[in-house]
């Protein structure tokens, strides 16, 4: 069956997880706030119902949440262009999910790597929320009929499963109701590695604060956390090619490339041959230049907690508006008696 004419429409979300680092400024948030410059309606989504798939302190996803919302404004969404929105204010998310549930067959989900990274040797103890988590993902995503999903490396199996779902429910019911998404993997840091050990991905969760760079972190310790970033005892290469065995001078120049907006290339010719002693100088300065000011930032629109409660709200209603008929017309599709039409 062919693919049917969809209005692009783009959507992702972020777990409200707390301790927002560059990491997830520069794969995602920068990413969202350049996405609502391009004509397309966009949705960007405090995804809370995926992070209680793992216990949370209810005072800290409710701070995190808010947090992880001035993050998205601070780094240059603006909620009048977008839709921004915490997923439990949206029922339509849970109810699309237990469709896809039914949809999605089990071997499929074994398939996830993320399930087995997250679950460790204790999958029999994990929640059945985290097995599943990847049809929530696809009911999150197709309750707009969103076509592109701007995402890390690490999530487009989950995106290539959501595309499988809406291709099944298609097949099943004759329709060509739903879009196939694709993932948007783009730029020069989608994946940004910690500043102690360039083989290991940027995370909050690691014991040395040095690792990273976090969003409230202030000037100085920006700057300090650049200076002291791991590296070898070579200058720069000349060309990008050179950085292929060299995982920490790879970091810092796709750092500075992604901060910049310039390619790998670009900086290479610019730093190429450079020591680090001079190089790791300028790369704190770009860093303090694009980062201190979403600091500042945050910190003052966590000052004001039920203007960004009102952001949320006012974004939640707008996002019903568009799912609430895509899953009734998914519940008239199935044969459901009754389907809400409010």
């Amino acid at each position: 069956m062919a693919q049917a004419a969809f209005t692009p429409r783009v959507f992702s979300g972020i777990q409200p997880s707390g301790n927002l680092h560059l990491g997830n400024y520069l794969g995602a948030l920068k990413r969202f706030a350049e996405a609502q410059d391009r004509g397309t309606e966009t949705l960007y989504c405090m995804v809370d119902l995926h992070a209680v798939t793992v216990w949370q302190e209810p005072a800290d996803l409710t701070r995190a949440t808010r947090e992880l919302t001035a993050g998205f404004i601070a780094s240059g969404l603006d909620p009048t262009r977008s839709i921004l929105f915490n997923q439990s204010q949206v029922a339509e998310h849970s109810q699309l999910a237990w469709v896809f549930n039914c949809v999605a067959r089990m071997g499929w989900m074994q398939r996830m790597t993320q399930f087995k990274d997250k679950a460790g040797k204790n999958a029999q103890n994990a929640s059945l929320g985290l097995f599943a988590y990847p049809a929530l993902m696809a009911a999150d995503i197709l309750a707009y009929h969103g076509t592109h999903v701007p995402v890390g490396e690490d999530q487009k199996q989950h995106i290539e499963l959501s595309r499988d779902i809406a291709m099944k429910f298609n097949h099943d019911y004759g329709v060509e109701f739903f879009p196939l998404p694709e993932p948007v993997i783009e730029g020069a840091a989608t994946r940004v590695m910690s500043l102690r050990d360039g083989t290991k991905k940027m995370s909050k969760s690691d014991p040395s604060d040095m690792s990273r760079i976090n969003l409230t972190d202030n000037a100085d310790a920006i700057s300090r956390k650049i200076r002291k970033a791991r590296t070898d005892p070579e200058p720069l290469p000349m060309d990008a090619k050179g950085l292929e065995d060299r995982p920490e001078a790879r970091n810092l120049v796709n750092i500075y490339a992604a901060l910049a907006d310039m390619s790998v290339d670009a900086v290479m010719a610019e730093a190429g041959g450079q020591p680090f002693s001079v190089f790791k100088p300028r790369l704190a300065d770009l860093a303090v230049d694009r980062l201190a000011p979403i600091s500042t930032e945050m910190k003052r629109l966590m000052r004001d907690e039920v203007a960004i409660d009102t952001i949320l709200a006012d974004g939640a209603a707008r996002a019903r508006a568009i799912a609430a008929p895509i899953l009734r017309r998914t519940y008239d599709i199935m044969g459901m008696v009754g389907a809400p039409h409010g």
